[in-house]
């Protein structure tokens, strides 16, 4: 990831994928969609570019695996 890379919250995931709040979170467990990242103690966004490839092609996104 590049050092300027934005992180994007919740609200704004949502309303770029048009995806429910529990659907994503399903889909975050099931790999087919990125993971958040924490950004602060009770904190978390998502990497913009890894949304955006995920909004480019939903069947073809699979999560980097943890290493």
């Amino acid at each position: 990831m590049e050092h300027d890379e934005k992180i994007i919250r919740l609200r704004t995931v949502l309303a770029r994928t048009g995806l429910s709040r529990s659907t994503l979170y399903r889909m975050i467990a099931s790999g087919t969609f990125p993971r958040q990242q924490r950004i602060g103690i009770q904190a978390t966004g998502w990497y913009q570019s890894e949304v955006e490839q995920w909004i480019t092609d939903p069947p073809g996104y699979r999560a980097r695996k943890a290493v």
